[in-house]
């Protein structure tokens, strides 16, 4: 996993990390806690520039988030619930999980977008509140983008001055990423295995 991913951002540069940063924004197959350390790693090495690694990996979240807006936004929150109610399983999202995601977003409004980009798993989901609450786009954009700059810059700083260790790191990274993914796939998994609906 590290030498595959280091690689593909060696080979793909700058659109490569706003791809990565973009589809695990959307679904997240890989998730940011892995891309944009190995990023930092690339531009360490002198194969990208730290600043370019920023903008691409900043740029890509954004992107990634705005699928969700707008699907939300869309929809609307008594489709969205309905649809919640009957695939819950397969969603692990449920009708009251949305309610009160909606109750959050309206007590604290932008500062759970801002800070919500930098908490995993949260990073995703913020966008449905902040479609469904119609939150202005120049608003969303402006604390996504904050809140995302501040993820990438401690990630990307974390994957940068390890450089120097790089072959070390990598010895246990890649063990370590690994078991991110397995335990993400498994984390769903469980949700879909054990899911009941609630009694009324």
């Amino acid at each position: 996993m590290f030498d595959f991913i280091t690689k593909f951002l060696e080979s793909s540069g700058y659109l490569g990390v706003f791809a990565l940063m973009a589809l695990e924004n959307v679904f997240p197959p890989i998730p940011s806690e892995l891309i944009m350390p190995f990023a930092g790693f690339v531009a360490a090495r002198g194969d990208l520039h730290v600043a370019g690694v920023l903008i691409a990996g900043t740029a890509g979240s954004i992107a990634g988030a705005l699928p969700w807006y707008y699907a939300a936004k869309i929809y609307g929150k008594e489709r969205l619930e309905k649809f919640a109610d009957k695939h819950a399983r397969w969603m692990t999202v449920t009708h009251g999980e949305i309610e009160h995601a909606l109750e959050a977003f309206d007590r604290h409004g932008r500062k759970v977008v801002l800070f919500g980009r930098l908490i995993p798993a949260i990073r995703t989901l913020i966008s449905v509140p902040a479609g469904l609450a119609c939150m202005p786009m120049a608003q969303f954009l402006l604390y996504s983008t904050i809140g995302s700059l501040i993820w990438t810059g401690i990630l990307t700083s974390a994957g940068y001055l390890l450089e120097s260790q790089y072959e070390r790191v990598s010895q246990y990274v890649d063990p370590v990423s690994k078991g991110i993914l397995i335990l993400l796939v498994g984390w769903y998994l469980y949700r879909v295995a054990t899911w009941k609906p609630k009694e009324t």
